[in-house]
């Protein structure tokens, strides 16, 4: 069968933000083509690459007119790694953004009518705002089509970076992250360096060959470091010149850790983590609570706008000293243990059994003796028997992943029937989808957004639901 041939547009005007982050606009025969690195008021050519029954997907091959809301990216890299998709728009747009798609989920999916939506609550930075960061090493890195066409002979490949989108086995090597503190970009380009020039081989993705395979980095703001290499080969000797050298060029690092993995995938949530230097974990605080977080801990990876995100779930749910109040995704007990001095009670379920023993310690660390965690799947532990046992909940949080919450919970909690919901989601589609579900017994009082990824299209919903 013969292949169609991409179809090319020209003067398309991008129109606005659809899903995802991508860029709307509308072709000449009525279309929807869907580009990414366009904004709103662009006026381009695109070229397709994709055509399906209803629309095109396609890139911008040239500009002829540049929307007002495009601002200069900060980074060299933009357009190429794959994350920070928005830096070429300004901040103020982006919030707008963001605030129409919830919106929009919660009326078009959930069918909802909204009451006064509170103004998203913009990030305090909006640049250096993440106390997480993974990379990947390479010993093919990607090479832009600049240096392909030049055909000279590129002697080092080897890269420490992300991972272009689509192609699993390149990665593109960052020079400067603009998303964690510098401290970051300096342990990541020194010991890069250090490697190279010690001929400690990066990984080789199609081969599963090298010794150096990921490196992830975390900070508090309390400005304690963690900083854990994969290995995929145990060499020990490289491995310790590695990580002395480290030890003595940082002597800032509060946990130095790694773990030998020579398994398919590149995640350690399967694996052992040994600490090599320091402690096992770096400490984060927040309103005179302290979290101690170790290399497979969740934890928000915007501090200061978890701290906002917290804030507001507590501000709206007008607690009370007598309530008793159930963290449902608890996680390391974040959320419970912040509000734990404002109610009687909180009781946290989540399905990580690490997740859940580091809430426990952290509660211990903390001194707080009103919260009680529990493991299990929500569907199965959040039943008859375990609210007997645990008291009626005035109120419920819930924090679920992206694919929100199961049928079999919404309806557990529409049989609870707490006085308050209060609905934490990283995901306002399925948020709507769920919140559809709740509607015939709750009225939602209010919603408000949270930007915990600026440069992204990501959002945090927060939705106050009251009983009928």
């Amino acid at each position: 069968m013969r292949r169609k041939k991409n179809k090319e547009f020209n003067n398309i005007t991008i129109e606005r933000v659809g899903s995802k982050g991508k860029s709307i606009g509308t072709a000449d025969d009525g279309k929807t083509i869907i580009i990414d690195g366009g904004a709103p008021g662009d006026i381009v050519n695109i070229l397709t690459t994709k055509q399906r029954k209803s629309y095109y997907q396609g890139k911008i091959t040239e500009f002829h007119k540049y929307s007002e809301i495009r601002t200069q990216p900060k980074c060299e890299h933009f357009g190429v790694c794959g994350g920070c998709k928005w830096q070429h728009i300004t901040y103020s747009e982006q919030l707008k953004f963001k605030e129409d798609e919830v919106k929009n989920n919660l009326v078009r999916i959930g069918n909802l009518t909204l009451p006064k939506i509170t103004p998203i609550k913009g990030a305090i930075n909006s640049y250096f705002y993440r106390n997480k960061m993974e990379y990947s090493f390479s010993d093919s890195r990607w090479l832009s089509l600049e240096e392909i066409k030049s055909k000279k002979i590129i002697k080092d490949k080897n890269a420490l970076g992300f991972h272009i989108p689509g192609m699993w086995n390149k990665v593109v090597d960052i020079n400067k992250c603009w998303l964690q503190e510098d401290i970051t970009n300096t342990l990541r380009n020194t010991i890069k360096d250090f490697s190279i020039k010690h001929s400690i081989p990066f990984f080789n993705h199609s081969k599963q060959t090298g010794d150096l395979r990921t490196l992830m980095i975390r900070t508090t703001s309390t400005n304690e470091v963690m900083v854990l290499i994969q290995f995929y080969s145990d060499n020990k000797n490289n491995r310790e010149l590695l990580l002395d050298f480290l030890i003595k060029e940082f002597p800032n690092i509060n946990s130095l850790l790694y773990v030998i993995n020579n398994k398919a995938n590149d995640t350690i949530y399967d694996q052992e983590v040994k600490t090599y230097f320091g402690n096992s974990f770096i400490t984060e605080k927040m309103e005179g609570l302290e979290f101690k977080i170790n290399a497979k801990s969740f934890y928000q990876t915007n501090s200061d706008q978890a701290y906002e995100l917290y804030k507001i779930v507590r501000e709206i749910s007008n607690l009370k000293k007598t309530d008793i109040v159930y963290d449902l995704y608890t996680g390391t007990g974040t959320i419970a243990l912040f509000i734990s001095k404002n109610v009687k009670k909180v009781v946290g379920i989540e399905a990580v059994p690490d997740a859940i023993d580091a809430a426990k310690e952290n509660a211990i660390n903390n001194k707080i003796l009103n919260t009680d965690f529990h493991v299990g799947d929500m569907k199965s532990v959040l039943n008859d028997k375990f609210i007997k046992l645990n008291g009626n909940p005035d109120v419920i949080i819930t924090d679920p992943p992206r694919d929100g919450m199961h049928k079999k919970v919404i309806q557990q909690i529409k049989n609870i029937s707490p006085k308050k919901i209060i609905y934490v989601s990283c995901n306002s589609a399925t948020q709507a989808r769920d919140l559809e579900l709740l509607k015939d017994q709750y009225n939602i009082m209010n919603s408000q957004a949270v930007d915990m990824f600026p440069q992204t299209h990501h959002v945090e919903n927060v939705v106050l639901l009251k009983k009928k």
